[in-house]
């Protein structure tokens, strides 16, 4: 398997599970932005194994796809990977492959609000994950929240987890989704929202 990124630079790594201690290459040249194993940790902690045990999941703004592997390495049953850089989707397949988990995941080479303008799945997704650009306009995310929240792409108590720059503070949220963990790490803001967040404990 790749070990690290082209050039030679570690990359990530799946952290738990049944996949975890491998190493993920980054799209060579993106301006990807890797999650930390400190948030992580923090992101799955709050998320829950019960909640992922069997989840479909959504990597948005994917990356290396580093949240969606490590979802499907921790239980998840499916996983459907979004990123409009074709330097992205190649890492996304070289670090499916690596860690044996193609055969539960989907790729999709388009932008996230474009995909999100196609058809609901068969199967709504339990959980989200969203770590756009830092300089999407906190207008872009709101839109792109509110396609999220339209009929059929989210399960009734779907976890979203948002991660943006801290200086721009907390995403507008649709109607019905409330905060249900936050955390400042640096200066990355990490939110768990969703549909009702607010009545669960996370």
């Amino acid at each position: 398997m790749q070990r690290g990124r082209p050039g030679g630079a570690r990359g990530p790594r799946v952290i738990a599970g049944e996949q975890g201690g491998l190493r993920l290459v980054v799209p060579k040249g993106a301006r990807t932005r890797p999650t930390s194993d400190r948030v992580k940790e923090s992101v799955f902690g709050a998320l829950g194994a019960a909640r992922l045990a069997g989840a479909r999941v959504l990597d948005g703004y994917a990356g290396s796809g580093a949240l969606g592997i490590e979802s499907l390495s921790r239980g998840a049953a499916r996983a459907t990977l979004v990123d409009r850089d074709p330097r992205a989707v190649d890492a996304i397949r070289r670090n499916l492959t690596s860690t044996r988990l193609a055969d539960r995941a989907t790729v999709h080479r388009r932008g996230f609000g474009g995909f999100l303008l196609g058809r609901p799945p068969a199967d709504p997704f339990d959980v989200v994950f969203l770590d756009p650009p830092y300089d999407l306009a906190g207008s872009e995310l709101a839109r792109i929240l509110a396609l999220l929240a339209a009929p059929g792409w989210l399960a009734p108590d779907a976890g979203v987890v948002i991660e943006r720059s801290a200086a721009v503070g907390p995403p507008t949220l649709p109607d019905g989704w409330r905060v249900s963990w936050e955390r400042v790490y640096g200066d990355t803001l990490v939110v768990l929202t969703g549909p009702d967040a607010g009545d669960r404990t996370a």
